[in-house]
């Protein structure tokens, strides 16, 4: 990962978050697109690696905490645990809801 980097992106069918995803493939990251409908989701996949990324489209709902989890869990079974403080970027959370909880897991801070 240190010379490739990873991001997941979830929200990322539609608008900004394909717009970002599109943007750091064409940069060569390894991307996760999440969403909740399949079919649109693996054939973003396919364009970002027609772009020349390493792309996955793992199907998640974030308004729930287990699909949150078993997204990350599919993030780590496809590219490795991250080593402790690895994070590069800080997470974009431009959908979530003022009263809404917050899903934190270790090593990734609150």
């Amino acid at each position: 990962m240190a010379n490739q980097p990873l991001v997941l992106i979830t929200g990322a069918l539609t608008g900004i978050g394909r717009a970002t995803a599109i943007a750091f493939a064409r940069e060569k990251a390894s991307v996760v697109v999440s969403g909740r409908r399949m079919e649109e989701g693996q054939q973003l996949a396919e364009e970002l690696r027609s772009l020349g990324a390493q792309a996955e489209f793992l199907q998640s709902d974030v308004r729930f905490e287990d699909d949150v989890r078993k997204l990350i869990d599919g993030v780590v079974a496809r590219f490795g645990e991250p080593p402790p403080d690895d994070f590069d970027d800080q997470p974009i959370d431009a959908g979530r809801r003022p009263d809404s909880k917050r899903v934190t897991f270790p090593g990734m801070g609150s």
